[in-house]
């Protein structure tokens, strides 16, 4: 079972990294910016946040909240079956609960504070030296949001992504195997991942090339290599994709696989979980912009239309092939264009979005139903198929339709304060660092936090407890009444 789940990992690896030996010299870029941002110096007073800007960040947090409780846990309890609809939202409640209290704990100091190119420092653990004064950059120089807005964003993001990797083995894993893998997963995979795509010195560090040069040497591994990721596209879809990969490799098939019928229970709830998630990803997406600026709303027309063409594209696919398009379809097709937009929101112009969102969606479609048939595993609610699957069409994706050649911005010279020149074989191969080492970084660290969790509690419950259902079973609870 191991051999085979290294297999898998290899195989994800082949489709998205490029051998180091290719990679270019880029640890000077930085994302794209907005281009009115101040010429020069930092303001010699403390900086003092927009109240504009901060009452967006805070509008923003909140709707990424409710992409988790109650988007995500009714967007998959819908789809399995009625008698483990409380268990998947126990579950994805639970960990929004526990992953909150371990980014105030340490999350947030582990991921964004300076330390080495892969983990921050302690520093800020308990959130330390944090107080209602302290600013966080934007992406513009001289433009300041407070730092508590900062960690309570940036701890919603931190609480999703191990929700989603739940679909991909409900119905058969103990509530307490669900609990301590996150703990793990979270802190070997989440954090250092963050750091790799996300930490950064800040604009104001960048006065000129030397000075340039040296914040860069401080930022993440792979924001060094020049990676682009403006919402998640590594550091949420793929991580978690893949996790749900070896998870469901590691615990096996539901009772009954591929032998009798499993069909949602309430395409109703799914579909409202759904639009919940759609509504909630403008919080996630442009919200990542940090601003309220016209960056944040090209950000906003990128998230529409890119969900709109990956719907129709899965529909369209779907009714081409199996003769009638389906609800669960094009609410599927809708998440399959929110992930692939996710790391290329910011970068990408209207166009590009839609073209990209049409490629997500019937790729991703192949994926929960071709791919998954051909290799047999049973991801239950096509973590991978849509997420990791997703997630690499997006971050590839970037490389591409970011080229101004191609109504894109390019990335901000934070140096020059104005637009890099774009390459995509370039930015292509900065790319295929970030898919790369996130497969594999996330692979590994899934794999072994399973085993620990197998060893130390077990994973799976009891095939009696299984056929009765979770809800009954782990929680004494049904979800409906006759």
């Amino acid at each position: 079972m191991i051999r085979k789940i290294l297999m898998l990992i290899a195989l994800c690896g082949v489709l998205g990294f490029t051998a180091p030996g290719f990679a270019q010299d880029t640890a000077a870029e930085a994302p794209a910016a907005e281009a009115a941002a101040p010429a020069e110096a930092v303001p010699a007073a403390a900086p003092v946040p927009d109240k504009g800007d901060t009452a967006w960040m805070m509008t923003a947090t909140v709707l990424v909240i409710l992409m988790t409780i109650p988007g995500l846990a009714l967007f998959y309890g819908g789809m399995v079956r009625a008698k483990n609809m409380l268990s998947v939202l126990m579950q994805v409640f639970a960990t929004f609960c526990l992953l909150a209290i371990l980014w105030a704990v340490y999350g947030y100091s582990v991921a964004f504070t300076e330390g080495n190119a892969f983990f921050g420092s302690l520093d800020k653990m308990f959130l330390s030296g944090i107080t209602t004064e302290s600013a966080a950059a934007t992406w513009s120089k001289g433009v300041y949001i407070p730092e508590y807005v900062y960690v309570v964003f940036q701890l919603t993001f931190a609480a999703i992504t191990p929700a989603l990797i739940i679909g991909a083995f409900a119905e058969r894993i103990k509530f307490s195997a669900v609990l301590l893998f996150m703990v793990l997963w979270f802190t070997f995979s989440y954090l250092p991942i963050a750091h790799m795509v996300w930490y950064w010195a800040g604009p104001d560090a960048y006065t000129d090339q030397a000075a340039g040069d040296a914040a860069a040497a401080t930022a993440g591994f792979l924001f060094q290599k020049g990676a682009l990721d403006f919402a998640g596209g590594t550091v949420v879809h793929i991580n978690a994709g893949i996790a749900g990969l070896v998870g469901c490799l590691m615990l096996g098939k539901r009772i009954g696989y591929g032998k009798e019928a499993m069909p949602p229970h309430s395409l109703t709830m799914t579909m409202i979980g759904a639009s919940l998630l759609w509504v909630g990803w403008f919080g996630f997406n442009v919200g990542s912009n940090l601003e309220a600026t016209g960056l944040a709303a090209m950000v906003m027309v990128n998230t529409l239309l890119a969900t709109a063409a990956a719907s129709l594209s899965w529909m369209f696919v779907e009714w081409l092939i199996k003769g009638k398009p389906s609800m669960l379809g094009i609410a599927s097709g809708a998440i399959a264009g929110l992930v692939a937009i996710t790391p290329a929101c910011g970068f990408v112009g209207p166009m590009g979005s839609i073209v990209l969102g049409a490629i997500a969606g019937a790729i991703c479609l192949w994926a929960v139903s071709g791919l998954k048939k051909a290799l047999g595993y049973d991801d239950s609610l096509d973590v991978f198929g849509v997420h990791g699957i997703g997630g690499i069409i997006g971050a590839l994706g970037t490389g591409i339709f970011a080229s101004p050649s191609l109504g894109g911005t390019s990335w901000w010279d934070y140096v020059a304060n104005g637009p890099a020149e774009f390459s995509i074989s370039g930015q292509l191969v900065s790319q295929a660092w970030a898919v790369g080492v996130s497969i594999i970084w996330s692979g590994i660290v899934a794999l072994v936090a399973f085993k620990i969790v197998d060893l130390v509690i077990g994973l799976r419950v009891p095939e009696d407890k299984e056929r009765e259902g979770l809800d009954i079973t782990e929680h004494v609870e049904t979800a409906y009444h006759a």
